[in-house]
């Protein structure tokens, strides 16, 4: 299946992909990796990429069109695979359809729907060790009595991105960004929507689910 994951940030798509990607033996394609290793191939999308960075800029809808479209024409994805985090806005949902018009196309778009105060609530409650990068849960995994990792030593910290006033207002541009993108994979009865704010393991198997059907 070729399937898409569709959520705000902190709603465990990304999780979810990783062990379904393995489960059926398909690759997880996350846009974020794909610019990385441009970067760091210096790919001639990739030395684009890194410059508009550099300058404090967002990388265009074109480029990460093109570096999807090169991904998914790996023979890796001729079975399938999970698109996670891409599409992100209505122009790349349609440029992608475009892409696919005389290939394979989109199977399925899971919506992983999380409560905003229930994302909130996720996300920064998260903490992370400076020098490992070990991730912590305050509420389900909580960090050592010390404030130091158990892996190394370091101090664990809670970062910038992950405080309340930044979550909120990460969560507000993706709704603007990402709202028309529910209406579009709908309105084409491609849409199944789950609700992701249940334990990883029931919403893992509601997806094993929408894959059997």
């Amino acid at each position: 299946m070729r399937v898409i994951f569709l959520g705000a940030p902190g709603t465990g798509k990304g999780t979810q992909a990783g062990y379904i990607a393995k489960k059926y033996g398909v690759p997880q394609i996350s846009t974020g990796d794909i610019l990385r290793k441009a970067v760091k191939d210096g790919t001639e999308l990739g030395v684009k990429a890194k410059a508009i960075m550099e300058a404090g800029g967002l990388v265009s809808d074109d480029i990460m069109i093109e570096l999807v479209e090169q991904r998914l024409s790996l023979h890796d994805c001729d079975n399938g695979y999970i698109l996670d985090g891409f599409p992100r806005t209505l122009k790349q949902a349609q440029s992608l359809d475009e892409m696919l018009r005389n290939g394979k196309q989109i199977d399925a778009v899971i919506y992983f729907d999380v409560e905003e105060d229930d994302l909130v609530k996720r996300i920064t409650s998260r903490r992370v060790c400076v020098q490992c990068g070990k991730t912590y849960n305050v509420i389900t995994d909580p960090p050592p009595a010390d404030n130091l990792c158990e892996v190394d030593g370091g101090e664990i910290i809670q970062r910038d991105d992950d405080k309340e006033e930044t979550v909120r207002k990460r969560l507000k541009v993706y709704q603007e960004s990402t709202s028309p993108l529910y209406q579009y994979y709908k309105a084409r009865n491609k849409l199944y929507s789950i609700d992701a704010s249940r334990a990883v393991k029931t919403v893992r198997e509601a997806i094993i689910d929408l894959y059997k059907r």
